[in-house]
This record gives C-alpha cells, structure tokens and sequence, in this order.
C-alpha cells in the first residue's frame, strides 16, 4: 500500500445534492419545489396560514389573565429558612432580609422583594425584615421567639382602585 492507494471507504463520504441542475440529478427542473404556487417561489412566509380557513392559533379559546400590576416576589418557606440556618448559610444572629436570602442563594428573582411563607418549621430565633407575610409565617416567627418586620413600600393597586372609586362616588353623590 502507498499514500497515493488511501481512499475513503465506500459510503463514508456523500456528496451533497445539487438543486436544479438537469434532469439526470434527479432534483433538476423544479428543484423539488413541486409545480407552480406561491411555494415554489422564493420568499414565502406563510407560517400558521390555512388557506383562507381561521388559523388555529385563532380558533382555540383564550385562557387566564396576566396582571400588569402583579408583584414579583421572591416566595421563601420558613423550612427552608431553618434548613440553611441549620447548614450556616444563613446567620440567624444577623437581620434576615432580601439581600441575605439572596446571598445565602435562597431568594431567587422577586423583583418586588421577599414574601415569607408559613410551610415548614422554624426552631431559631431571628429578626425578619421581608416585603410580605403570611400569618401563619408570622405566627410561627413569633411563637419561636422572633419577629417580622414587614415594609411598607405604599398602597398596593387594589388599595389605590379602591380609594379612587370611593372618592368617584362621592363626587356623584354630591
């Protein structure tokens, strides 16, 4: 055997089709297109079009509601809370608050802030200082000998709807 003998084995490498070049290729002519139509010329884009037919995406009902003014809050269990101050994640002596769970990789996103949640247990004696709170979760803070400070970073937009239509009707009723 010499280097000039080396070949690939038969099949190893495919040569790839060449589009519209004669009748013998086997994709000449048309070029696979098919005959006519606005598919067999270039530039189409007819994604999700059904020929004249409403398109699916139309005719399945529509579901839910997004609210542009919902919170995003960081939602935090107080298991959870016991688990890392357990694992000395969390310093439990120090004031526990958004920037704290954060580090200790416990509060993830919640733009709006932290909401403490009642699942779990908590054993430990520790400060709070969160956007939100269940009352089980202050309860239960509370009857471990801790506390919650919850901020208050305004009225909330039900709060503010509410104080609006009370202020509307009495403008009427005047």
């Amino acid at each position: 055997m010499k280097l000039n003998d080396i070949r690939d084995n038969p099949g190893a490498r495919k040569e790839r089709i060449r589009v519209g070049r004669g009748i013998g290729s086997g994709k000449g002519k048309t070029g696979g297109r098919g005959q006519k139509g606005q598919k067999a010329r270039s530039g189409v884009a007819i994604k999700g079009f059904e020929g004249g037919q409403m398109p699916l995406h139309m005719r399945l009902p529509k579901r839910g509601f997004n609210n542009p003014f919902g919170k995003d809050y960081a939602e935090v269990n107080l298991g959870m809370v016991q688990k890392f101050i357990d694992a000395k994640k969390l310093d439990a002596k120090k004031d526990i608050d958004h920037a704290a769970l954060k580090a200790a990789g416990l509060a993830r996103g919640g733009k709006d802030g932290v909401r403490l949640l009642g699942k779990g247990e908590l054993k430990t004696k520790a400060k709070f200082i969160v956007d939100g709170a269940s009352k089980g979760a202050i309860e239960a803070v509370e009857k471990a000998g801790g506390s919650v400070e919850v901020i208050d970073r305004g009225e909330s937009e039900a709060e503010k709807k509410a104080k609006r239509t009370a202020a509307n009707k009495a403008k009427k009723s005047k």
